[in-house]
């Protein structure tokens, strides 16, 4: 039903069902968003702020994971880089205690954010090293070596 472009409105419900007080609700409503086909994922694009925002201070793992899954489909340009996001993604990357899942999206959306300026890139590729030194789970590592190519193929270093 919030297919297409004719639909707004309803995605705007269903949005704002994200937002409900009731977890199960609020799960429902973001795990929905994360199969948007990718035309309609576009329509998020306006809540990109919003949804950094809720990061910052979402205390429930299963939301956060998929507010930063919602994220990452999300282009990142220059000019709308947010430093308080990065370092949210570079402490919860480094966290061992978050969720493998928070981790590994952390990582790639570490990079997306900083692959324009090289001093934020190293910085990036030195605590991607620093913790390549603990064990990695299958998807933090895969996340990891992906990160790692972008970074390397960079001729930065």
């Amino acid at each position: 039903m919030t297919q297409g472009e004719h639909n707004d409105n309803l995605k705007e419900e269903l949005y704002q069902l994200t937002l409900d007080a009731n977890r199960r609700v609020a799960t429902n409503a973001l795990w929905v968003f994360t199969h948007f086909a990718a035309v309609d994922m576009e329509w998020l694009y306006a809540k990109h702020d919003q949804l950094i925002d809720r990061c910052l201070n979402e205390k429930d793992a299963t939301k956060l994971r998929l507010m930063l899954n919602l994220l990452l489909s999300q282009p990142y340009t220059e000019e709308d880089i947010r430093t308080d996001f990065i370092d949210f993604c570079l402490a919860r990357l480094t966290d061992t205690r978050a969720p493998y899942a928070i981790r590994a999206q952390c990582i790639k959306l570490a990079y997306e954010q900083m692959k324009y300026w090289p001093e934020l890139l190293d910085e990036l590729r030195q605590t991607l090293e620093m913790i390549s030194c603990e064990p990695l789970s299958p998807g933090i590592r895969s996340a990891w070596k992906q990160v790692m190519k972008k970074i390397l193929s960079c001729n930065v270093y």
